[in-house]
């Protein structure tokens, strides 16, 4: 099995046993890392606008007549991960993981059947998970550090792109990589193939996820959340504009008319 692209088994991913950590024989304990009780409020989820839930469906705006309408939202519906997810048509996740009746519910959602095709850094290609930060200037960093990298493969530092900040709350046993070097190739700021592996092991045994220190902000903090149901008290707050005009350093400003 590829350490930087695993493929879940179905059954497991929507099955995972809830472990009791502290009872696991002393050799299994050791090698994963230390439990911390946490409960984080106002987390900073930073999404791009384009992405993020509109009352009206982009479709309605392009669409000429109501039967072509139709026939564009049929067509969104076949190729939407988290409507097939719904359905119980992806391998990583099924539909009683996913959260319904709670603000946000296909944001939350979306966090996990939307996953990037080559993996984050503690999720794999079949299941996304949710990422946070304890600040926005370390949700800015994370979002700055990928666009930049994007840019820097076309050799042209010129974009912009807004982001819609979301918050949530968190309470529960987390793994925690904050005090131990152990698992530091985790933390590896050039591959994901450490941390998926680490990631893969913790999901299958039950883990809710891990806080651990930000690799694009010094004194950062971010958590991963690998169960949808533990995302709690989402809200949106502001929007971000982030402007690149010929460096790898962009400007950042709230667009105007966005929370405070």
């Amino acid at each position: 099995m590829s350490a930087a692209c695993w493929t879940p088994d179905v059954e497991e991913c929507r099955l995972a046993p809830r472990i009791n950590f502290e009872n696991q024989p002393s050799g299994r304990a050791n090698a994963l890392p230390l439990l911390s009780a946490i409960a984080f409020k106002d987390t900073r989820r930073l999404i791009q606008s384009k992405y993020s839930p509109r009352e009206e469906s982009v479709l309605t705006r392009l669409a000429p007549d109501v039967d072509v309408l139709r026939d564009l939202f049929q067509t969104e519906n076949r190729t939407n991960e988290r409507l097939e997810a719904e359905l119980g048509l992806l391998p990583g996740i099924g539909p009683q993981e996913l959260v319904v009746n709670v603000p946000y519910a296909s944001v939350i959602n979306a966090a996990f059947t939307h996953a990037h095709p080559a993996g984050t850094r503690f999720s794999g290609p079949f299941r996304g998970a949710w990422y946070a930060a304890k600040s926005i200037q370390t949700a800015q960093a994370e979002v700055i550090y990928h666009a930049t990298v994007s840019l820097a493969e076309v050799g042209k530092f010129k974009d912009e792109i807004t982001c819609d900040e979301y918050l949530a709350d968190f309470i529960g046993q987390f793994h925690d990589l904050r005090t131990s070097q152990k698992f530091a190739a985790a933390l590896d700021p050039a591959s994901y193939k450490v941390s998926q592996t680490l990631g893969q092991t913790l999901f299958l045994v039950g883990s809710l996820g891990l806080v651990y220190p930000s690799v694009r902000h010094i004194g950062g903090v971010c958590l991963v959340c690998f169960r949808p149901a533990l995302v709690a008290h989402v809200r949106k707050g502001r929007t971000f504009r982030f402007r690149w005009t010929g460096t790898p350093n962009p400007s950042i400003e709230p667009v105007s008319g966005s929370l405070k």
